[in-house]
């Protein structure tokens, strides 16, 4: 397991008791580097959408336990928050909640001379998905081609 691997799964192990108390649900922990700062970023989510207020009480319990333990070696920014409109499916609850939902895809590679597509997710399971496109044709994505799979949204 990569370090970054390790510090997810433990902070994961340590909230998903906490957010169920608490009848919410964790969608996410990702530990990354961005514009030369690490992250710890949880994505939570219940019922009727998160609050400012729910994400600060899950802050504070998740903080305090995390300068506790002490496990993360590197100075990081510690963030709570909602997944928001365009979260992105990564896991196999994300894609079994979707299904019959419009998604987008952004692939790593172009297929067909283009990258992005969109449809109605019809199926998947641990190595593909399955997207019904505009045209009523249906396209199989390898998930390891994936850059980017979420829930499409109109304004």
């Amino acid at each position: 397991m990569t370090k970054r691997e390790t510090y997810e799964a433990r902070t994961e192990a340590f909230l998903l008791p906490l957010l169920e108390q608490h009848q919410f649900e964790l969608v996410d922990v990702e530990y990354v580097k961005e514009a030369g700062s690490w992250y710890l970023r949880a994505y939570i989510d219940k019922e009727g959408g998160i609050t400012v207020d729910d994400c600060e009480t899950i802050s504070r319990i998740l903080s305090d336990w995390l300068d506790k333990e002490d496990f993360i070696e590197d100075s990081y920014i510690l963030e709570v928050s909602s997944p928001g409109l365009g979260r992105p499916l990564k896991k196999d609850k994300d894609f079994e909640r979707s299904l019959g939902a419009e998604v987008e895809l952004r692939l790593y590679k172009a297929r067909e001379k283009q990258k992005e597509f969109a449809g109605i997710l019809k199926a998947y399971d641990k190595d593909t998905v399955t997207v019904e496109l505009e045209d009523g044709s249906e396209m199989l994505f390898a998930r390891a081609e994936l850059a980017l799979i979420r829930l499409a949204f109109d304004f």
